[in-house]
């Protein structure tokens, strides 16, 4: 016997009762207003205030709030696709759930399945929504993370969803459900649905281009200008905010474009993310010292041969030799 999947859904309202102007939210000059709610919920992402935005990308999810559009964010790993998306959602106040898309996950995750339950002391047959099933009925972003490592035959259930008045078919049930009036369909992906073309993304998928077209946002959300980068891993990290401190996440961020210009060159075959530097950053002040939380952050993933490669990096930006003993 199978437990019916329950979700904390009892602070859910029935849509956005409020509408903020995006200038003042973010800061950009557009004249939008995008609905919002006026109390979080529990499924209101955790607000962080000093979260870096990135324009264009910000600008794509507000019209997958504002009027409908479904929205793709693809790129390198750790650039903040999912975060993107969650800080928005956070300031919105709109509910939002995530499904990590991996290979195993299937049609009856997504749709549902009958189940036995107990119900007033007896065992009775029952259908069990899956989580896109209750997410379409429900004022909520669902954000489908990892859209590429799917198995593509289980994309197929969000095809007729990704049109303009699309709906979701349950055959299980015999019922067509019009989405709630208040549910956005985003999802992140590291590739483009070409299928992994770096070598850094093993298990990710190529993507039918017919459903790619339905996809009426797609953003490429890639590594950022090295003054923004310094300015999200101080959000993230504490005690770095004197001179000295932005210094030493200078030269972090020196250190990860050199290995970013060294992995396209073909010198090396592991990059660093933006997420790689805010660990490192996280593990200095750990351990108290840059060198060492480098070689645990970062130098003992990559391949031994290609070490001394990333160790010269390390000098080049910070003035000393690494130890890779």
């Amino acid at each position: 016997m199978e437990r019916a999947l329950t979700l904390d859904v009892g602070d859910l309202s029935d849509g956005p009762d409020r509408s903020l102007p995006v200038h003042e939210l973010f800061g950009f000059d557009v004249d939008w207003f995008v609905p919002a709610f006026s109390t979080p919920g529990s499924l209101v992402p955790e607000r962080m205030e000093a979260y870096a935005f990135d324009r264009e990308t910000t600008l794509a999810i507000l019209a997958g709030f504002a009027f409908g559009r479904r929205v793709l964010i693809h790129g390198y790993h750790g650039t903040g696709k999912s975060s993107h998306i969650e800080q928005v959602a956070a300031r919105l106040n709109w509910p939002c759930l995530r499904i990590n898309l991996d290979g195993f996950v299937t049609r009856t995750d997504l749709i549902g399945r009958d189940t036995i339950v107990l119900r007033d002391g007896r065992q009775v047959t029952a259908f069990q929504e899956g989580l896109l099933t209750w997410a379409v009925q429900h004022p909520c972003v669902l954000v489908l993370d990892e859209y590429d490592a799917a198995r593509p035959e289980v994309l197929f259930v969000i095809q007729r969803l990704l049109e303009a008045q699309g709906r979701l078919t349950v055959l299980e049930q015999n019922r067509v459900l019009p989405p709630h009036p208040a549910f956005r369909l985003m999802a992140t992906a590291n590739t483009v649905g070409l299928g992994d073309t770096t070598g850094l993304y093993h298990g990710t998928q190529v993507l039918n281009q017919g459903q790619m077209d339905r996809w009426s946002l797609v953003c490429a959300l890639n590594y950022l200008p090295a003054e923004r980068e310094i300015a999200i891993v101080t959000a993230h990290v504490e005690g770095y905010e004197s001179a000295q401190g932005r210094e030493t996440l200078r030269r972090m961020v020196q250190v990860a474009e050199l290995t970013r210009a060294g992995f396209r060159a073909g010198d090396i075959s592991t990059v660093m993310s933006p997420r790689t530097v805010i660990v490192w950053a996280g593990n200095a002040r750990l351990f108290a010292s840059t060198a060492a939380a480098f070689r645990l952050s970062f130098v003992n993933k990559c391949e031994a041969e290609e070490r001394p490669i990333v160790a010269e990096y390390y000098q080049r930006c910070f003035g000393e030799e690494l130890a890779l003993d």
